[in-house]
């Protein structure tokens, strides 16, 4: 799809398709069943959530080029998250317990963009153009606060004395939540006003020279996007059903069916992200990947927390061994992938490899 003339059909009338499919299925009450008729509606479902994934890219990508670098990217980010955070809100309000719902969701938020998403950007970009330049500073900034924040909503918890772990107790987690708004915010403020240069590379500096858009296109292309992304989730809610069903099938853990459902979540970022990497603008991509895992972590624990303790639900924060040890090997890898300014493959194929364990371990854990 391009930024530019007239808009693509496909831009406005998957999400069209998407609101009314979702309004279809709530009205009439249908819960996916495995049979003919249900198979055909998980396909229909399918193409229709593809298209309204691309369409959300799109949009993201004209506003980007109106807005520049880093807002772009950043308004992408902030929109899935948001979203995100209600979906978990909404789901933690039923009646079935999922005290680790929100754990689950953000390690494998953190799995998926730090490992599977910037593996598969670096790859494909090393393929391409051998070796990629980003700005090592602005990628250092992103993994200090990625390092700080992950530790202490996600290892900390296990080796706590208040509270048996691997939860906090109420005044620790009001100090944790307090601190990871605070730590988010000022990460804000460095990446969009402060030090803005630091996420900006030469690529994003001359696409800002091209054909920018009428406030009118603007406006629409926001609308549409906000439409989009909430689609994406609604209609990832109901296909959540159908990989329910396939999950009982193949014999999969119940882990399976939310690692699915994270991945579509995460898809109009993932898409944006490797689409900026084929174009040779790596920063974009990494922006998108480390800048989602940021937001995630800095808008969903805190919310969460809050959703938890009017709702008197328990939250277990805390990873298991095995998940604390495959996180700090993603710390480790990061380091050394972003500490020198340069990527190529063997980079990207590390983070891949790191990637498919997790995965593994979620089926053979």
């Amino acid at each position: 799809m391009s930024a530019h003339g007239p808009m693509p059909r496909s831009a406005w009338l998957y999400p069209v398709l998407a609101v009314l499919l979702f309004a279809a299925v709530s009205a009439s009450g249908y819960s996916f069943a495995p049979s003919a008729a249900g198979w055909v509606f998980a396909a229909v479902l399918l193409v229709i959530l593809f298209g309204t994934v691309f369409a959300a890219v799109h949009h993201a990508e004209m506003i980007a080029e109106r807005i520049g670098e880093p807002f772009g990217t950043l308004l992408l980010t902030l929109a899935v998250t948001i979203i995100e955070v209600a979906l978990i809100s909404t789901i933690m309000l039923g009646d079935t317990p999922a005290p680790t719902l929100a754990r689950d969701t953000v390690f494998a938020v953190v799995m998926i963009v730090c490992n599977g998403l910037v593996g598969l950007c670096i790859f494909i970009g090393g393929i391409r153009y051998r070796e990629q330049d980003f700005q090592i500073t602005g990628a250092n900034l992103y993994l200090s606060v990625l390092f700080v924040l992950a530790t202490i909503t996600l290892d900390m918890p296990n080796f706590t004395l208040t509270a048996p772990g691997p939860i906090y107790s109420t005044a620790q987690l009001a100090v944790i939540s307090v601190v990871t708004l605070l730590l988010y915010a000022v990460f804000l403020y460095t990446q969009t006003i402060r030090h803005r240069d630091y996420f900006v590379s030469g690529a994003n500096e001359a696409a800002a020279h091209g054909e920018v858009m009428s406030d009118r296109m603007t406006a629409i292309s926001v609308a549409l996007l906000l439409v989009s992304l909430l689609a994406v989730v609604l209609l990832a809610k109901k296909f959540s059903l159908v990989v329910d069903v396939v999950t009982v099938k193949i014999g999969a853990p119940p882990a399976f069916a939310g690692l699915v459902v994270a991945a579509l979540i995460l898809l109009p970022e993932s898409v944006a992200a490797v689409s900026a990497a084929r174009k040779n603008d790596l920063q974009k991509s990494i922006n998108l990947a480390l800048g989602s895992s940021i937001a995630t972590i800095g808008l969903t624990v805190p919310a969460v927390a809050l959703a938890a303790n009017v709702l008197d639900k328990q939250l277990v924060l805390g990873l298991s061994n095995q998940h604390m040890l495959i996180l700090l090997l993603t710390f480790m890898v990061s380091m050394l992938t972003f500490g020198t300014g340069r990527t190529n493959i063997l980079f990207g194929l590390v983070h891949m490899v790191v990637f498919a364990v997790f995965v593994f371990m979620v089926f053979v854990p």
